[in-house]
């Protein structure tokens, strides 16, 4: 009992902070992607509009980790940053996603006396062997279930299969899908280049009766509007995503809300300045979800969408 009220009034201290003691403080966010990539965009956006009251300085820095895989380049990267935190003494560290946790705070900063918040790590932080007693964070969990189930009710059968772009966060996603999810897929698809995504997509039409859309980004020639017309006119299976900036080439889009992520971390580094431990603020995971549907897609494929579907969801603008 005591355990449970000590967590809640850390919790309470996240959201309640002392915009006074804050003034002059400094936050750095490290972006583990590069701007221009929606999903970091939109966590950068949350990690900001939480600090804009507050009088906190706030430094950004990227590592460009999206388009640059190789382990060199992420080292190089991190060995940076860590030059930036020492010469420019954060009183928090903000990083985002998991190539920042594994090259910057796992490497460098684990039990170390620089307070750090997490944010974007997929699914499951152990694997760096968090928590540690300076960081705590919140997991990004994906509504891969959820989504699924609202694509069958439009599917002729059950068959289901996985096409993204081959990157190591994309890799995570489809073993959390089966391992938590509970999902099954009858085909499996990683691909290099927007080429390959093309011809992949449109074999799987004719091979799976649902198809979950993975992520475009780590695909250097990928173009939206060629994807959204080559879709348009190849679609016969029912498409979902968990990114609502899929919707383009995906029917149903079951999406996390990345500005979530960012409003967290950014609330709970003031409370971490406010004088909350880290280790007082238990991990959390994302809870908000937004349906994103493409209707022009949709019924190009015969699929007309049900009105209490309709109701609940954002229509794709493009």
């Amino acid at each position: 009992m005591r355990k449970t009220m000590m967590m809640a009034a850390a919790l309470c201290a996240v959201f309640a902070t002392d915009a006074r003691a804050q003034a002059g403080k400094k936050v750095l966010f490290v972006n583990s992607y590069h701007e221009g990539y929606e999903w970091s965009d939109g966590v950068e956006r949350g990690v900001k509009a939480a600090l804009a009251p507050s009088g906190v300085e706030l430094r950004v820095e990227r590592m460009d980790a999206k388009r640059h895989p190789e382990d060199a380049f992420r080292k190089a990267a991190a060995e940076k940053l860590k030059g930036v935190i020492e010469s420019w003494k954060p009183d928090v560290v903000i990083v985002s996603d998991d190539p920042a946790v594994k090259y910057l705070l796992q490497a460098y900063y684990k039990d170390g006396a620089v307070p750090f918040v997490f944010v974007g790590v997929n699914w499951d932080a152990s694997k760096y062997g968090l928590p540690y007693k300076n960081a705590t964070g919140m997991l990004e969990v994906s509504f891969a279930k959820e989504l699924v189930d609202n694509m069958k009710p439009y599917a002729k059968g059950s068959r289901l299969a996985y096409i993204t772009v081959d990157s190591e966060t994309e890799r995570i996603e489809l073993a959390a899908y089966k391992k938590e999810a509970g999902l099954s897929f009858e085909k499996e698809v990683f691909v290099k280049t927007f080429a390959e995504w093309k011809a992949a997509y449109e074999k799987l039409q004719g091979e799976v009766d649902l198809v979950f859309v993975g992520n475009y980004a780590g695909a250097p020639d990928w173009k939206f509007d060629e994807a959204a017309a080559f879709a348009g006119s190849h679609a016969k299976a029912v498409s979902g995503s968990i990114y609502d900036f899929m919707a383009p080439v995906s029917m149903v889009n079951f999406s996390k809300v990345a500005d979530e992520h960012g409003i967290w971390g950014g609330k709970t580094a003031l409370a971490i300045i406010g004088g909350t431990a880290p280790s007082a603020i238990p991990i959390a995971k994302n809870k908000q979800s937004k349906i994103v549907l493409n209707p022009k897609l949709a019924a190009g494929a015969g699929v007309v969408f049900k009105p209490e579907l309709l109701r609940n969801a954002v229509v794709a603008s493009k």
